[in-house]
């Protein structure tokens, strides 16, 4: 082969070597120009020469080197905002934080002509003016607050009758934190105002706390008590944290969606909305159960604060705050013996002592558990607090019996549920324990059904006679019997009749109330 050909071999595989590694680069045109065509302030160099002219191309600038350090630079204030936060959770261990689904809010327009939007929007701004909240009119809202008028009117109602017994406690302690009064409105998105509400996470009380939160913050829980349920300690509890993310915030709606997402949730949103600080600004960033939580808030008071306006009718409730108190226990002791010795129904005690989880009040020294009463039942318990408490101890030396013989198949009955009947009446029928009864019958709440059967294994196996056999009548009684005056009430009856309770009365006639009607004739003794 001739030079000359090794030359032409060399050039081609050269030359069809570049255009194969051109197939996997990126395709970059370049214009050769002239010297005539050149464009006076531009920056050329010679790209390349033939016969003597030269050809320019444009020159290409140097990428200018990173510095990482300020490239990346963080937001101040989002990085100031959990610099302050790491240093909660590193002081206080607290690290997860109060979480509500709110994801199934319909933002679906609705038809509700009964409110207008501009009438909405009047009222929506009046509220914005005496309030801390950025309560601004927007479209989800109105349809939000339009879906609830039209679908959860009676269970707003119902909500409102117990608003009336849990707000008064509410606004004394988040005026004593400094607290917006209208944050009590959250407490009812958090549990609809049921003190046992509990999360499928676990959060706990009218506040949803989680276990390690509430525990930071000085509710106790354990085996007896979950103080979380208890509505003046959780309150404090959820006034304390409130305040806390304020500090932090600065903002009241910013606190909020803190308190349902986390405050690291909050200063991403921060971020990835260019450090804007306003909940709406930053509500497309924030994670969807916190996006909804909020206008539900907003919805919620909108719906409290105009309540007559949309003819809501705010049944009085079972108790007032200020007709309640309470007493320092002694010594351990349950609601059924408090129920037994005092004629308060058991219903009635369990709504009032929310936070002990068996219905057993404990004794333990260092502690401070208190029993809260009726005002009216107060001070018949003080008066009579050694017999109480007697009558409670002789009951658990009663019930020290091996749990086998207890529940011993002889002794195994099933009880129909009658009318007027209620847990603590059948557990006292058969000795028994209101918890036990739930046990036995797979229960979660106290509520029963008219013939509805319980399995019970009683501890005074003559009950189950008792409890099989139909209630003498009145007419056929040969015992001491009374006729009911106008007047007359269970506890005045009860007065004048040695060693009656108001609980016998209500047990020998199978009362479930406390109304009477002059001329009916009452047993007044078994038999």
């Amino acid at each position: 082969m001739t030079l000359v050909s090794k030359h032409i071999v060399v050039l081609f595989f050269v030359v069809f070597g570049l255009q194969l590694h051109a197939q996997d680069s990126l395709t970059v045109k370049t214009t050769k120009l002239s010297e005539s065509e050149l464009v006076a302030g531009e920056n050329y160099v010679i790209d390349t020469i033939v016969d003597g002219k030269a050809f320019y191309k444009k020159s290409i600038e140097p990428l200018k080197q990173i510095d990482l350090t300020k490239e990346l630079e963080d937001h101040e204030l989002a990085s100031e905002i959990d610099k302050k936060w790491m240093e909660e959770l590193y002081s206080t261990s607290l690290f997860d934080t109060i979480y509500r689904d709110v994801t199934d809010l319909k933002y679906k327009a609705v038809y509700y002509p009964e409110l207008s939007t501009d009438t909405l929007k009047a009222r929506l701004e009046r509220l914005n003016a005496r309030t801390p909240f950025n309560v601004e009119y927007n479209p989800q809202l109105e349809n939000l607050i339009k879906r609830w008028l039209k679908t959860r009117h009676q269970s707003m109602e119902r909500l409102m009758g117990l608003s009336k017994y849990y707000f008064p406690m509410f606004e004394r302690e988040l005026d004593n934190y400094d607290i917006p009064l209208e944050m009590k409105y959250l407490s009812i998105v958090e549990s609809a105002l049921k003190p046992r509400a509990k999360s499928r996470v676990g959060a706990t009380g009218l506040w949803q706390f989680m276990f390690a939160t509430g525990k930071q913050y000085g509710l106790d829980v354990s085996s007896y008590v979950d103080e979380r349920s208890d509505p003046i300690k959780s309150t404090k509890s959820a006034a304390t944290y409130l305040a806390r993310l304020y500090q932090i915030f600065g903002d009241w709606d910013l606190a909020l969606a803190a308190y349902n997402s986390g405050p690291g949730n909050v200063s991403k949103a921060i971020r990835r909305s260019g450090g804007y600080t306003n909940y709406w600004n930053i509500r497309p960033n924030l994670p969807r159960e916190t996006a909804g939580y909020v206008p539900a808030f907003l919805a919620t008071m909108y719906i409290f604060e105009y309540a007559n306006e949309h003819g809501f009718i705010q049944h009085k409730p079972q108790f007032n705050y200020v007709e309640t108190d309470t007493i320092h226990v002694k010594q351990m002791i349950t609601l059924d013996q408090v129920s037994e010795f005092t004629g308060v129904e058991m219903e009635k005690l369990q709504f009032l002592n929310p936070s002990y989880k068996l219905d057993v009040i404990p004794y333990i020294k260092g502690k401070n558990y208190t029993l809260r009463l009726p005002r009216d039942v107060v001070g018949k318990f003080v008066n009579n607090e050694k017999e109480m408490y007697a009558f409670a101890k002789a009951e658990f030396d009663k019930r020290e019996k091996p749990l086998p013989q207890l529940q011993n198949a002889d002794t195994k009955t099933r009880y129909k549920v009658r009318q007027g009947d209620y847990l603590g009446k059948i557990a006292r029928k058969f000795g028994v324990r209101v918890s036990q009864l739930k046990q036995w019958n797979g229960l979660r709440s106290n509520n029963l059904k008219i013939g509805q059967r319980l399995t019970v294994y009683p501890r005074n196996p003559s009950a189950v006679t008792k409890a099989a056999s139909k209630p003498k009548s009145t007419v056929n009684f040969k015992g001491t019997t009374y006729k009911v005056k106008s007047g007359d009430s269970l506890w005045s009856i009860s007065q004048k009749f040695s060693g009656v309770s108001v609980q016998d009365i209500k047990d020998w006639n199978d009362i479930s109330g406390t109304r009477l009607k002059p001329g009916m004739t009452l047993r007044m003794s078994k038999s």
